[in-house]
């Protein structure tokens, strides 16, 4: 109790419990589908007012408990997809193996929140950093006297995007995934613009903003419109391999498989870039977080008062000793060495708490939707590959599935510290006992482990990852699995394309100067290399409406800001992101359901209408031009009426 007002009550674990299972699903889908999750604090928060003033009686305390424990789904989640998908591209799984992926997601969330622990006085407190989701949660909580607007775009938004996706081409068929346009020039030079008509991407595209939507765009534009034009010209004198392949295909097949083969190994190279880079910029950040870190660690015992008041360190500590046991019995299941099985246990140790402090810290600079945590892993992979390498050799079968397991647990890990950081700095704007949220998401973080491998094998065998499962049906692409694999596999010599990464490096690399001479001149708009390599490693449809998205926010901020100041202007900016939310939960959450008869009956058809009802790809456009009108209109509403 803090104030007199209950915050871990059963009612409040339970609705958490509810909430975190879809919104883990939806952002697995959404991770699988375009590379990216989302917070989800704020709708938690928005829903949790409505259900529990339903019930009577609720306090700003209780409901900020259950937007604790119902974030951890999209960190959960994030751990899970960036990585454990790699192992399903090597070959080592057919599937996921449920306690497997129980343990690894689970047993690195738990580590994230114990990680986070000393973390939160020198972040939160010391260091006083932006944590903007952290804010934004608070001031919903603060505000929410009536939550029913905010549940009303919600569920509008939700229902739009979940029906459009359930008419789409693994649905009812009723509307095409995709708005393509192609050209084939001279000497059989493809150019491709395509555009995937997903509410989910225009959702994500308002979230992020449009300097990292321009940004992921501008990676995909000279991917499509440079890269694969020019290899389309190299190839055919100096591949004769290669271009005997692409005989015969179409103009989008070409630029395809160009992309396959060449393209998204250059995006390797960027992201590779970029990981380290994070690393590197934060080096000063990182060792501070440490230092002050271990030293709350070790004024643990000092009695604070009930608002200050953390898990007990020598739970913490004993918890980890407990937490990574397991991990090292599944780390020699795979090696079958005891040593090797001890330096993997050492490794994740080191650097789960490492890139749990970089994670904190990256999460209070710039917020957890833009936390570099597939960057975080790469490092992560690339550094246990290179240790590895050094014991098992090159040509080794296990070493790429030892590193991903490595990397699996730090991305766990560093994604659900970052989260509870972020969750701490609510409380502490509202007055909660840091303890009892700390609790709440490792109830969050096992409720979202135990539904893991369910969701990822249910979206496996539905859609495919990286190739598809069923004819006519999108694979999801999984770009950070791709890479992970990409990366570990070819560290242990399996033919890494090094050309290609190499030209990503470079690219990475003038993105990188280009940022830091607009860090100099102080503009507004900055580079961040991230951006610009998952752009380039993404097929190009999944860009344009995440910029389409970006550019929609950009006029929604535009009317705000004439019409609304400071307070009242952070207020009318949740209308945007609760609708922006209920896109991406309503298109995941139904993408997560059409698989299921899609499973059951093993027929990708299942759900399909007569062809005779279904609309071209103009019209599909159409439609999302009309829901973009909406978004616009009711995003921009005065507060009063944006329901």
């Amino acid at each position: 109790m803090v104030n007199g007002k209950a915050q871990l009550t059963f009612r409040a674990v339970v609705l958490s419990i509810l909430l975190t299972i879809p919104l883990a699903a939806a952002n697995a889908y959404l991770g699988l589908f375009a590379g990216l999750t989302v917070a989800t604090a704020i709708p938690a928060a928005v829903i949790s007012m409505a259900v529990l003033r339903v019930l009577g009686k609720s306090g700003v305390l209780e409901n900020n408990i259950v937007a604790t424990g119902a974030s951890a789904g999209s960190s959960i989640a994030a751990g899970a997809v960036f990585t454990l998908p790699a192992l399903v591209v090597l070959g080592t799984w057919k599937s996921f193996p449920y306690w497997w992926v129980m343990a690894i997601s689970g047993l690195g969330g738990l580590l994230g929140v114990l990680f986070s622990v000393p973390l939160r006085r020198t972040l939160i407190l010391e260091q006083n950093l932006k944590f903007p989701e952290g804010v934004a949660t608070a001031e919903v909580l603060k505000v929410g006297a009536d939550p029913t607007r905010g549940v009303s775009l919600l569920a509008s938004a939700g229902l739009m995007a979940a029906l459009t996706k359930l008419s789409a081409t693994s649905g009812l068929r009723l509307i095409p995934d995709l708005f393509v346009i192609t050209r084939n020039f001279a000497s059989g030079i493809p150019a491709v613009f395509s555009f995937a008509l997903s509410p989910a991407l225009l959702g994500v595209g308002y979230i992020v903003g449009t300097n990292v939507a321009v940004l992921m765009a501008a990676g995909g534009f000279f991917a499509w419109w440079v890269l694969i034009p020019a290899f389309a010209a190299y190839v055919p004198t100096h591949e004769p391999v290669l271009a005997a392949q692409l005989q015969g295909l179409s103009t989008l097949q070409i630029a395809h498989a160009l992309w396959s083969a060449k393209v998204r190994y250059v995006g390797v190279g960027a992201m590779l870039t970029g990981g380290l880079w994070s690393l590197w910029s934060l080096r000063r950040s990182l060792w501070s977080g440490i230092a002050t870190g271990l030293s709350a660690a070790r004024q643990g015992s000092t009695k604070v008062a009930e608002a200050e008041r953390d898990l007990p360190m020598h739970l913490v500590l004993t918890g980890i000793v407990l937490f990574v046991i397991p991990l090292y019995v599944l780390y020699w299941l795979v090696v079958g060495s005891l040593g090797i099985a001890l330096a993997m246990a050492i490794i994740m140790i080191v650097a789960g708490f490492v890139f749990s402090s970089v994670s904190g810290y990256m999460a209070g600079l710039v917020g957890s939707s833009n936390n570099p945590v597939s960057g975080i892993t790469i490092s992560t992979i690339l550094f246990a590959s290179l240790v590895l390498l050094l014991f098992l050799g090159s040509g080794s079968a296990v070493g790429p599935v030892a590193a991903i397991l490595i990397g699996a647990v730090t991305c766990s890990a560093a994604a659900v510290a970052g989260d509870n950081l972020q969750d701490l700095k609510a409380g502490q704007l509202i007055g909660a006992t840091p303890w009892q949220q700390q609790l709440m998401l490792a109830i969050g973080t096992l409720a979202s482990a135990v539904v893991m491998a369910p969701v990822l094998n249910l979206l496996l065998e539905a859609y495919g990852i990286g190739a598809a499962a069923h004819p006519g049906i999108e694979p999801l692409a999984a770009p950070q699995a791709n890479l992970m694999a990409a990366v570990a596999k070819g560290i242990f010599g399996g033919g890494l394309p090094w050309d290609m990464v190499g030209l990503g490096a470079v690219i990475g690399s003038l993105v990188i100067i280009l940022d830091q001479i607009l860090a100099h001149f102080k503009t507004a708009w900055r580079a961040p290399i991230l951006a610009v390599a998952v752009g380039i490693y993404l097929p190009l449809e999944l860009s344009t409406p995440i910029l389409a998205g970006g550019i929609l926010a950009d006029l929604v901020e535009r009317k705000l800001r004439a019409a609304y100041q400071d307070t009242a202007l952070e207020s009318a900016r949740q209308s945007g992101l609760l609708i922006a939310a209920g896109l991406i939960a309503g298109e995941a959450i139904m993408g997560v359901l059409v698989a299921i008869p899609i499973v059951i009956f093993k027929n990708a058809d299942v759900l399909a209408l007569n062809d005779a009802w279904a609309a071209g790809q103009g019209s599909a456009l159409g439609l999302l031009a009309l829901m973009s009108l909406w978004i616009y209109r009711a995003a921009s509403r005065p507060a009063s009426s944006a329901g």
